[in-house]
């Protein structure tokens, strides 16, 4: 079950070449099984047809503000009391500007001054009209109201100039619904996060790293983030598409990563330390590349210093702090010593020998380990699995934890 699984979105399509963009963003709606009713303006329909967004939605498209078939009559109001969210994408200039004034003098409109419900407001129009004092008075009142905006993307738009004014890409739009959809028990909490391998260079070619993908660091950002905190993640080398609305830190070696996190962490309510950090590094990295001799290689290696357990002497009163452990037996029992050594009020603890359960792979099965219980999770996707360790976090810091011991 996704987050927008049964949810019931109005979608707004107006006038604007990247409408065209809208019906691959019902798609994704329709994908997620969640159930899209699409009202269109005039406008829009020069650039994509309503036939095109019922084919896609499944649901018939409203547009005529004067529909005399009898159960469209009182459509504009009906529409928004039979709907969750509203969407509009792409918002022009023309309808942001009618929005933001109250009219009601097309379908879309009216049903959007009649809702009672969130309103997401996606831009998407050319550079100059976007940063005009006009619009960006428009948008401000727009967000004076309660809407929800979702910050255009920039690049090459169709005009054939360059810059803001571009309609979002769907993910990050969709975060914007799923942190409607969310309970904001983590609002106003600052949660640093971190995911992902380290790498330490041996020669100019090579270096020790592992397996990790960054999967369960970037899904805990993502989560957060719709719950409302304010996230930083520091992030080993991986092939992720970056968080939406999370502040990024990128590092390579263990040492790079334990500079972020020394620098972030003091300011911060919860630290969730999920990247693999490296243990060991080489003595010294080779200026040039070792060349095979016939001879067998020995590597010198130095521990690399333990960002978790200096976090853990060293943390304020008050403050979460939750490791992982990754590892391949005696789960419980190494859950425990570190939760002990390293001064952690949460140790989340997974197998690394489990098909579905490793490295790389979209699914997850860790068990919770805190000062009181272990908690066993069932197999799960990495986001549901992330969303269960803030349920417990979120726990812990109803009961006072991250005094404990500090």
């Amino acid at each position: 079950m996704t987050g927008l699984q049964g949810k019931r979105i109005l979608f707004g399509v107006t006038g604007s070449i990247a409408a065209y963009k809208a019906a691959d963003w019902v798609r994704s709606l329709v994908k997620e099984e969640a159930l899209v009713t699409v009202v269109m303006t005039g406008a829009a329909g020069r650039f994509v047809t309503p036939l095109t967004f019922s084919a896609l939605s499944g649901n018939p498209v409203h547009h005529d503000m004067f529909d005399e078939t009898p159960d469209r009559v009182m459509a504009h109001i009906n529409l928004s009391r039979e709907s969750d969210v509203v969407l509009v994408a792409p918002a022009t200039a023309q309808t942001i500007s009618r929005l933001a004034h109250g009219m009601a003098d097309d379908l879309l409109a009216t049903a959007v001054l009649a809702a009672r419900i969130p309103v997401v407001i996606c831009p998407a129009m050319n550079t100059s009209m976007l940063t005009h004092p006009a619009t960006a008075a428009n948008i401000d009142r727009l967000l004076d109201y309660g809407y929800h905006l979702v910050q255009p993307g920039s690049g090459d738009l169709a005009c054939g100039e360059t810059g803001d004014g571009r309609l979002a890409d769907w993910e990050v739009a969709r975060e914007t619904l799923l942190s409607i959809f969310q309970t904001q028990d983590l609002k106003g909490r600052r949660i640093l996060i971190t995911a992902g391998p380290t790498r330490e260079p041996l020669d100019p070619a090579r270096f020790l790293s592992n397996r990790s993908s960054g999967k369960m660091g970037y899904a805990l950002a993502r989560t957060a983030r719709r719950r409302g905190a304010e996230v930083t993640l520091v992030a080993g080398p991986v092939h992720l598409p970056d968080p939406p609305g999370v502040e990024l830190v990128r590092v390579t070696t263990a040492a790079e990563m334990a500079q972020a996190v020394f620098d972030q962490a003091p300011s911060m309510d919860i630290v969730v330390k999920s990247a693999a950090v490296a243990d060991f590094k080489p003595m010294a990295c080779a200026d040039h590349k070792i060349k095979k001799t016939g001879q067998g290689l020995q590597l010198d290696l130095v521990k690399n210093v333990d960002i978790l357990a200096t976090l853990g002497s060293n943390r304020r009163p008050g403050q979460v702090l939750v490791g992982f452990a990754a590892e391949s037996r005696d789960h419980a029992g190494e859950g425990q010593r570190k939760l002990r050594e390293k001064n952690l009020d949460l140790i989340v603890v997974n197998d690394i020998l489990g098909a579905r359960t490793g490295f790389d792979v979209e699914t997850n099965q860790v068990t919770l380990i805190d000062r009181e219980a272990a908690t066993p999770l069932p197999l799960l996707s990495k986001e549901a699995t992330a969303d269960r360790i803030w349920d417990r976090i979120v726990q812990l810091l109803a009961a006072g934890f991250g005094d404990a011991l500090v």
